[in-house]
């Protein structure tokens, strides 16, 4: 991902989540096909020892907004399965 793809890549999860989605929806939540085709060519370029230092940060930087957004679709689930009641 170029800077202008990574940027992409933030933009898309911070204007999903500034629509207020449910908790189904963040549960349901996944990055467009563009940004996944430039990881996956990210990866094929690290498999073949050609990414260059700034691909590599980028993909450090998608593995880690990946990770995030696990972790928030995870709570989504947990929440759509077991409620917590209104205190």
């Amino acid at each position: 991902m170029s800077q202008v793809s990574l940027h992409t890549a933030y933009d898309e999860v911070v204007d999903f989540f500034a629509r207020g989605p449910s908790r189904e929806e963040i549960a349901a939540f996944r990055l467009s096909e563009a940004t996944l085709a430039r990881v996956r060519e990210l990866l094929q370029r690290q498999s073949e020892g050609m990414l260059r230092a700034e691909e590599a940060d980028e993909l450090d930087q998608c593995a880690r907004l990946d990770q995030v957004m696990l972790l928030i679709r995870a709570r989504a689930r947990r929440e759509q399965r077991y409620p917590q009641p209104d205190m």
